[in-house]
């Protein structure tokens, strides 16, 4: 057993799946949730958590690791918040999708101690459905769990150790970024799939109307890339405020794209443009496994 007691703020369905991994791994002894009365009432009905407790200042107390689970500016929030009054052998992590800005209020909040005391990750696992009722306590089997180290942390020491420990036993797999490498990173993997899934989304509305069947004629790509569309405005919203720069530059080389292929779909431009896209599935998969041990 890894940490006697574990809070985790926001039990939805990130939040949820941890407590779930946790629990069956037995990689923690006690699970406090945090969140809104009915919330915490479905995750302990799943067995995500053991207690629930809608206030923040007692949830955190005892435990020996915080787990900030909602979206980023709350995490934000909470970091200020709770950060200089808690003890020093607590560790907290968060799983916020965009990393720059919390490790900035970090690095800020928990002062000289920072780097024993927070560790910034993101676990890149997910469903377009939110939710405790969709925690699975295997979310994050094969998954990869990005950590974006503080200036001079070492994330294989202490408390920091243990929890990329029970990372590994919850069956994802650790890679260390830099903080704005990886939010340059999430926006074009993570972020601009999202903003592409809800452009057509809402075009596709707006073309043939809501109740139109457009998805069961459409056949399996048109689901597919549309999946994502059902996800949450109050996470992504956050998202784009925190890495706005990097998706409104993202977002606009793909315009680009776009419009040269708009402008040469009867030339053998659109060939060429056919060939380069094939070679993205033509790449050799790059291990992560290695790519995290260079960055040691």
């Amino acid at each position: 057993m890894s940490f006697k007691q574990v809070t985790i703020i926001g039990t939805g369905l990130i939040g949820g799946s941890l407590g779930l991994a946790l629990r069956k791994r037995g990689l923690a002894g006690r699970i406090v949730g945090c969140d809104r009365a009915p919330v915490l009432k479905r995750a302990k009905e799943c067995g995500a958590i053991d207690r629930g407790v809608t206030n923040v200042s007692e949830a955190v107390r005892g435990s020996d690791l915080i787990v900030l689970a909602t979206p980023v500016i709350a995490i934000i929030d909470l970091i200020e918040r709770l950060g200089p009054g808690l003890p020093t052998r607590t560790l907290v992590t968060d799983v916020g999708s965009t990393k720059s800005e919390i490790v900035k209020r970090a690095t800020k909040s928990f002062g000289r101690s920072a780097a024993q005391r927070f560790l910034a990750g993101h676990p890149m696992a997910g469903k377009e459905n939110s939710g405790v009722e969709f925690a699975d306590a295997d979310l994050f089997e094969g998954a990869v769990w990005l950590f974006t180290p503080l200036p001079r942390q070492n994330p294989h020491a202490g408390l920091c150790g243990e929890f990329l420990h029970c990372v590994e036993k919850m069956g994802a797999r650790v890679v260390l970024l830099d903080p704005a490498e990886h939010d340059r990173f999430c926006a074009w993997i993570s972020h601009l799939p999202q903003m592409i899934s809800t452009a057509l989304a809402a075009t596709l509305v707006d073309e043939f109307g809501a109740g139109a069947p457009l998805l069961d004629i459409g056949g399996r790509a048109l689901r597919e890339i549309t999946r994502i569309s059902g996800s949450p405005y109050s996470m992504w919203r956050d998202i784009a405020i925190t890495n706005r720069g990097n998706i409104a530059d993202a977002l606009h080389k793909l315009e680009q794209r776009l419009a040269h292929i708009r402008e040469n779909l009867d030339s053998r431009e659109l060939a060429a443009e056919f060939e380069r896209a094939h070679e993205l599935r033509k790449s050799p998969p790059r291990r992560h496994g290695d790519a995290e041990k260079r960055k040691r």
